[in-house]
């Protein structure tokens, strides 16, 4: 069966009325969203300002812009192999800064009240930051991965998806605490006629722990990673909830440390458990990245053998230098539009490649044959788009244009895509494997599909353009070129 693009109904076609009503969802339900977290922050900025001053306001936000974006830039980075939406990242991190914030500030607030109402005046600051406040901030922060794991879980890959939207969220939400804490010590300053309290909120929040809002939450990313993985509903319950709990401990920690233990201990603490605890979150980001490489790198084979790619374009989109390479040469021969159609069809690519290793693994069953459908369909348009700029695609097929070759208009023109790889053509290992004779890295990939449930044949392009195509087979002995 082949994967037709929809070309649309009548409007009187209940089906076009049920797909112009997904539509105005599709556009309401996110708009209402963003309003909804923007009404959160004004909020937020009044009850702030009511606390510090519109000074201490200002000031604490100036300041809280240093340290969140080496943050954000940081985890934009983890997430480069399959960048997630963009208007998800923002909803993420306005989740934490605006209504994790804020339900965080009068939950706490709140229950601290209360507990000096029970137990005397002060206890409730101590109980409430080494208790309630871990508890109460990473449920709210954690809130959103569950929602994602809920309703969009087609946006979840793995453990690396799940850390990267934890330390988005957790981000926003330290953006937001960064400003409250940094005004509340430049109101002190002013009142005591000093100046050091707010650089030395500074140097701890925002130069020694830019991370550690980050690094809790990112214990229940890893969790809703590992649920988005799994078939067993008792293990992704489990999972998210042991998450959960690690990220609530080292939260109890690091306040304690400073609330209870203060200097030496604090520093203890720090070097003790937060600073190996960071290096093995980055050990485990790196392991998943190189995972998610080999990933890409097994399944392009059988995806040019089912012809949804070329054989030229495999050792360029199983590597990420490899692919920087090919949209610096294109944006240098045909501009930023080009540019950016052959980072589209290449992340196109990697979408299918990460669905393809879910269903293998068995975390997709029911739904896998709709999404296989959906993500051929959009690696279909990325790849006519691409076509239709100038050089390209050509630039991953190893020479030149065919004399007097000229790009159609994009609506018309189609590649023709090798069926078979050229002479003595090995898939090429991911970054980091041995070199040499075969090896597991290096396996036979059979094609992606059983032919009884998916036919390995590439979806439908438009019409055959009349003018001059790119080759449509290697010359004997070809070789892709180093880039």
């Amino acid at each position: 069966m082949a994967y037709p693009v929809p070309t649309g109904a009548p409007d009187g076609d209940p089906r076009a009325r049920h797909t112009h009503a997904a539509r105005r969802r599709g556009v309401l339900l996110p708009v209402a969203g963003l309003v909804l977290l923007g009404i959160c922050g004004l909020v937020v900025l009044g009850l702030v300002g009511n606390s510090v001053g519109p000074g201490g306001v200002l000031v604490g936000a100036l300041c809280a812009l240093l340290p969140v974006g080496p943050v954000v830039a940081t985890f934009l980075w983890i997430d480069r192999w399959e960048p997630e939406p963009p208007r998800m990242l923002l909803v993420a991190f306005l989740w934490g800064a605006c209504f994790a914030a804020l339900s965080a500030l009068l939950i706490n607030s709140s229950a601290a009240l209360a507990v000096d109402e029970f137990l005397g005046r002060g206890s409730g600051d101590v109980l409430g930051a080494v208790v309630i406040a871990p508890f109460v901030e990473e449920a709210l922060k954690g809130l959103f991965l569950v929602g994602l794991l809920i309703w969009r879980r087609k946006e979840f890959d793995g453990i690396v998806d799940g850390i990267v939207y934890a330390g988005l969220v957790a981000a926003g939400f330290a953006f937001t605490e960064n400003i409250l804490y940094i005004g509340r010590a430049f109101a002190e300053d002013a009142v005591a006629g000093q100046s050091g309290g707010v650089l030395a909120v500074l140097l701890l929040r925002g130069v020694f722990s830019p991370f550690a809002h980050p690094l809790f939450t990112a214990m229940t990313g890893i969790g809703a990673g590992i649920a988005a993985a799994s078939r067993s509903v008792t293990i992704r319950v489990l999972a998210v909830l042991a998450g959960y709990l690690v990220a609530v401990v080292l939260h109890a920690l690091w306040n304690g440390a400073a609330s209870i233990l203060g200097g030496t201990g604090f520093v203890q603490v720090y070097v003790v458990v937060m600073v190996p605890l960071f290096i093995g979150l980055a050990i485990v980001v790196v392991w998943q990245r190189r995972r998610e490489a080999r990933t890409v790198a097994l399944q392009l084979p059988s995806f040019a053998q089912a012809g949804w790619i070329a054989w030229s374009e495999v050792p360029l989109l199983g590597n990420l230098a490899k692919r920087r390479g090919w949209r610096r040469a294109v944006r240098a021969r045909s501009g930023k539009h080009a540019a950016k159609a052959v980072t589209e069809y290449q992340y196109a690519v990697t979408e299918l490649a990460f669905l393809r290793s879910r269903i293998a693994r068995g975390s997709v069953r029911d739904s896998a044959a709709e999404l296989t459908a959906e993500r051929l369909r959009g690696l279909a348009k990325a790849r006519a788009r691409a076509l239709g700029m100038p050089d390209a695609l050509t630039a991953a097929w190893g020479g030149d244009h065919p004399p007097g070759w000229s790009p159609p208009p994009a609506h018309t023109i189609s590649a023709p895509l090798p069926q078979a790889p050229p002479p003595g053509y090995a898939p090429p290992p991911y970054a980091g494997a041995p070199q040499g004779p075969p090896s597991p890295y290096r396996p036979q990939v059979p094609p992606p599909f059983p032919p009884q449930q998916y036919p390995p044949q590439p979806p439908p392009f438009p019409q055959q353009s009349p003018q001059g195509q790119p080759p449509q087979q290697p010359p004997p002995g070809w070789v892709p070129p180093q880039r």
